[in-house]
């Protein structure tokens, strides 16, 4: 299990470093309105994709993987077949009305419909894909995985360098691979599940995802708003800045994800066993990790902007603080999330992104025609403030209900990180216009963690070590008292 986990992780970083080696190439080869086509493509694209796919590839796949453990097949053609009747329909309302629909997306015929046609491949891919991590095949879902990786960009930049449409060749470029690849998936999985027509399987999909569209789109409306109405509202150009930054201010995302995918298990288990206070230190341990390689984004950003742009692409850096202290708001609202998923009470999460991505939105189209496409970031800011702020509400709710206290998180200090964090992230923003203050603090700071890392390490084990001592002596007192109690019961019976 180690061995596949690690696997994958290689694989995650290798995916991110090829997209960060390839954007210097891209963003000095387009120009701003050309990079601004793709990413608003790609920002539709993940709209569109939920409402013709539903995330059945994802949300509850896994579950229907145990559901229909003998008719695994069947299962994966009965969902492609769903999403291409969605895709049809989809396409029956877009093309008779595609001139309204055209302007509206800011994109051309032909290019909305090979978004439909990518969608769909890559469906079949990550369907595939999903069954072979459920049934730890890792080697095959690698391959893929890195060939695509690696031949996108490649496809992308030849049609770059040969054509004079220089935005619409990097996205027909990438859609060529996932379309050629994810073409011999659909095929393949249709002749492996035979029959797509089960009447228990579509109930089931339809039941067990369609309550969760509102959800995934406002995750996806979240993360996508701001680029498509900076394209309408101000011009694909800004849309393009605003892109990059965001790309690099939320690069950390993916450690993000790996840490709470390895961490989740053991709070779980933690919980179970009634010695959820050992998750205390842990979180904090987790905040202060995240918040200074967040930092570390924050205190470089003019330099990574430089490095993976040009000089069409300064303003970025300043865009870049606000989004990526987003990034430890969204860390905290995983604490709260994972203990909602643990008690099995995910709803209030629904309204929770419905909610945040409205007031993101609003905030948009009333700040961004005053303070500019700048506003969008902050706004950013705000939404998340607000989804962490509503998750730890409904969080306390969920351990009144189940009579637990809230032994899980020390709020204080999660909020200390919180506040020192932002406030040391605007000064490194004040220091941008003063490069060599920031370089000697910079300097400073990593000077001081080497000469301590040694004693960091031990304090850290040793914290650990103390809280599971601190545990144990709490068991042991609790089995102690529990015996006692027993024993006097028993004399108490005795002497009646």
């Amino acid at each position: 299990m180690a061995k596949i986990s690690a696997a994958y992780a290689i694989c995650s970083i290798v995916q991110k470093c090829l997209s960060f080696l390839t954007m210097p190439l891209f963003t000095r080869l387009l120009t701003l309105e050309q990079y601004g086509q793709y990413s608003v493509y790609f920002s539709w694209s993940s709209i569109i994709t939920i409402l013709t796919t539903m995330n059945l590839q994802y949300g509850s796949f896994s579950r229907a993987m145990v559901k229909f453990s003998d008719s695994r097949n069947q299962y994966i053609s009965v969902i492609q077949t769903i999403c291409l009747l969605l895709s049809l329909v989809f396409l029956i309302i877009y093309l008779p009305l595609r001139e309204y629909f055209n302007q509206f997306f800011e994109l051309p015929t032909f290019l909305v419909v090979i978004m439909i046609i990518e969608i769909m491949a890559n469906m079949a891919i990550s369907s595939w894909a999903g069954r072979n991590r459920f049934e730890y095949k890792y080697k095959g879902v690698i391959f893929v995985t890195l060939l695509t990786s690696l031949l996108a960009p490649v496809i992308a930049l030849i049609l770059v360098l040969n054509v004079a449409e220089k935005g619409y060749a990097r996205i027909i470029g990438y859609s060529i691979v996932t379309i050629a690849i994810g073409s011999c998936f659909f095929i393949y999985n249709y002749i492996r599940g035979k029959s797509p027509f089960r009447k228990d399987m579509w109930k089931y999909a339809f039941s067990m995802n369609a309550p969760l569209i509102f959800y995934y789109l406002s995750q996806v409306i979240f993360n996508q708003s701001d680029r498509i109405m900076i394209s309408q509202m101000v011009g694909l150009d800004k849309a393009a800045i605003y892109s990059v930054a965001y790309n690099l201010a939320i690069v950390l995302n993916f450690v993000v994800d790996a840490i709470n995918n390895s961490y989740v298990p053991w709070l779980y288990e933690k919980i179970r066993d009634g010695k959820e206070s050992a998750n205390g230190k842990i979180s904090i341990l987790i905040a202060i990790l995240i918040a200074f390689l967040l930092l570390g984004i924050i205190a470089l950003a003019p330099e990574l902007v430089y490095i993976l742009a040009d000089a069409e692409y300064a303003e970025a850096k300043w865009i870049i603080p606000p989004i990526a202290m987003s990034v430890l708001l969204l860390l905290y609202s995983q604490f709260t999330i994972n203990i909602q998923f643990y008690y099995e009470k995910n709803i209030f999460l629904v309204f929770a992104s419905i909610g945040a991505a409205l007031v993101n939105i609003g905030l948009n189209y009333w700040l961004i025609p005053i303070f500019g496409y700048y506003a969008a970031a902050y706004t950013t800011l705000a939404s998340y403030f607000l989804f962490a702020l509503g998750n730890f509400i409904f969080y306390l709710i969920l351990l009144k209900k189940n009579k637990q206290k809230n032994k899980m998180y020390n709020v204080p200090i999660l909020l200390l990180i919180l506040f020192v964090f932002m406030g040391i992230g605007f000064l490194a923003m004040y220091l941008y216009n003063y490069s060599i203050v920031r370089y000697v603090i910079i300097g400073v700071v990593l000077l001081a963690l080497l000469i301590s890392s040694k004693f960091l390490i031990k304090f850290v084990r040793k914290l650990l070590a103390k809280e599971e001592r601190a545990l144990e002596t709490a068991e042991l007192q609790n089995e102690t008292d529990n015996k006692n109690e027993d024993l006097t019961g028993d004399d108490s019976n005795d002497i009646t």
